[in-house]
């Protein structure tokens, strides 16, 4: 007797996954992007006394970097190779334009006006290097050699010098370790890398004499903020008393006493991470560890299933510059790490930092989207 075949339940596909599919979208890596946004608001709103046009400015900045995002997303990682040098070498000529011409701020010149709004040339810096040495570095087979390990390290070294030297230590952390991330992954030799250490220490005392003043003072307030606690120290000490009154389970949401009362500085920006502490405590700070390593082993997987060598060399730097940002911010606001200036990544008050984030995931989502169909 024959018997009768039924047919396997089907599931249709849900309709916002089928329009993410066509936008070139990883689903996990939005996921996880959109959540630390959403939760950038929710801290934000607390951080910056409860106004309003704070989220409103913030919330066009995030719609314009998510918009940014899809659009890099649609393009083929092929494009992004055969213009690397290109796009490098504008970001290097628009460096030099801001050295000769960019207006000052904070006593930093980082920006060129361009009439109708103001660029700043190192957020783009932040993506092109890294494209850069892996389009350089896969042009050569891997493990490097030493002429190529020494092109690479200096064309690391010109856009980190010129940004340093704005000054903005903070942003030239982030381009080196841009670059040095996909010297890391293209095999450099653990030999090589404690030889650069070595260079680095021995370097110290000349670094020392050409920082400027308030950059040795970050550094002696990093091994001694108790030295001025009310002068250079006052920052780090009143973010440690804020995250150390969070406790485990944190005072609940708006209830930051140091943010409130003013007593930490630059809280919706550099020191968000303390505010969070203070109201969400010790679980509030794993769960936003937990969803942080859960984008960069996400961006770590695209960059394993790369089908080519400069996509899956510039996919495991982008995702080391993201675990940079967090590791710097979080360790300059607990005190391990002195001062420099770096935004908790999708959470911090800002739009350039935000914008060249989520560029750069763009960038990631091409490369996993667009791998059957990569070409040289």
């Amino acid at each position: 007797m024959k018997t009768e075949t039924r047919p396997e339940h089907f599931e249709p596909p849900s309709i916002i996954g089928t329009i993410l599919r066509k936008l070139h979208i990883d689903i996990p890596l939005f996921i996880g992007l959109l959540l630390t946004s959403l939760l950038s608001f929710l801290i934000l709103y607390s951080a910056g006394s409860q106004d309003m046009d704070i989220l409103v400015r913030q919330g066009a900045r995030v719609g314009l970097a998510f918009f940014l995002m899809t659009v890099l997303a649609h393009v083929n990682p092929y494009q992004f190779k055969r213009y690397s040098a290109l796009l490098f070498g504008l970001g290097i000529f628009l460096l030099v334009a801001v050295l000769i011409m960019g207006q000052i701020g904070k006593g930093a010149q980082r920006w060129l006006e361009l009439g109708l709004f103001r660029f700043q040339p190192s957020e783009m810096i932040k993506i092109t290097t890294p494209m850069m040495i892996a389009w350089f570095l896969a042009e050569h087979p891997l493990p490097p050699k030493f002429k190529q390990l020494a092109v690479a390290t200096l064309l690391i070294l010109i856009p980190t010098l010129l940004i340093a030297i704005q000054p903005d230590l903070g942003t030239a952390l982030l381009v080196a370790s841009s670059g040095a991330g996909v010297l890391f992954f293209a095999g450099l030799s653990w030999r090589f890398m404690f030889a650069i250490v070595a260079t680095l220490a021995a370097l110290t005392p000349i670094l020392w004499h050409f920082m400027r003043g308030y950059q040795r003072d970050r550094v002696l307030t990093f091994l001694n903020p108790e030295a001025d606690p009310l002068g250079r120290g006052y920052h780090i000490i009143q973010s440690k008393i804020a995250i150390g009154s969070g406790g485990i389970y944190g005072k609940g949401w708006l209830g930051s006493t140091q943010s409130e009362l003013d007593f930490l500085p630059e809280s919706s920006t550099d020191f968000i991470f303390a505010v969070f502490a203070e109201e969400f405590g010790l679980f509030g700070c794993v769960g936003l560890l937990v969803l942080y390593l859960l984008i960069i082993a996400r961006c770590l997987y695209i960059a394993s299933q790369a089908q080519e060598t400069y996509s899956r060399l510039l996919a495991s730097s982008l995702a080391f510059t993201f675990f940079v940002y967090v590791f710097v911010n979080i360790g300059m606001v607990i005190g391990v790490l002195p001062v420099v200036g770096v935004p908790l990544p999708l959470i911090s008050y800002g739009g350039t930092s935000i914008v060249t984030l989520l560029a750069g995931f763009g960038i990631l989502m091409s490369i996993h989207t667009h791998k059957k169909r990569f070409s040289r």
